[in-house]
């Protein structure tokens, strides 16, 4: 048969394919091109030698068309999961602030239970030392009467030294 010249388009018609997996053919079995007058590369082509059979698949349209459906069946789906989680998550929140308040009471109770036991601890510790001083025979108490006004008495000693040291002054 008479070898033909054909543009991308008509190529594409007669093996039954689109313009571009055309041009892709031609490329594959780097069959002879030239440019036409108008502008468009026309390819030398004996279709008696070249025997093509286009694999048929479904409709692109109809692939996308499952494909959109599937993916809006799952955003559905994730939101309905979505709204399930907000009222988990908000019911958590409510035991949250819940136990919040609960542990600021108990804080405060805790800081006032320790409070009146460290004002407890020094009455006792008052208590117990007068306790102490009261047990003691009275010559030892006498004594610590002293001991205990003697270091006012010495830290002023013009008082201590009375009208005597004055005189002779």
């Amino acid at each position: 048969m008479p070898v033909e010249m054909l543009t991308y388009a008509e190529l594409g018609e007669r093996l039954k394919v689109s313009p571009e997996a055309a041009r892709a053919l031609v490329k594959r079995h780097r069959w002879p091109r030239s440019r036409a007058n108008d502008g468009k590369t026309l390819v030398q082509v004996d279709l008696s030698e070249f025997s093509h059979s286009p694999i048929s698949r479904q409709p692109q349209a109809q692939a996308d068309h499952q494909v959109v459906t599937a993916l809006k069946q799952h955003i559905e789906t994730l939101q309905t999961e979505l709204t399930e989680m907000k009222v988990i998550a908000s019911g958590y929140r409510a035991d949250f602030e819940r136990e919040c308040e609960r542990t600021n009471k108990l804080l405060a109770e805790l800081l006032k239970a320790s409070t009146e036991s460290a004002g407890a601890r020094e009455k006792a510790a008052l208590l117990e030392g007068k306790l102490s001083m009261l047990t003691q025979p009275w010559r030892r108490r006498l004594v610590d009467a002293f001991t205990l006004a003697l270091p006012q008495v010495a830290s002023n000693p013009r008082e201590s030294a009375g009208p005597i040291a004055q005189s002779q002054n």
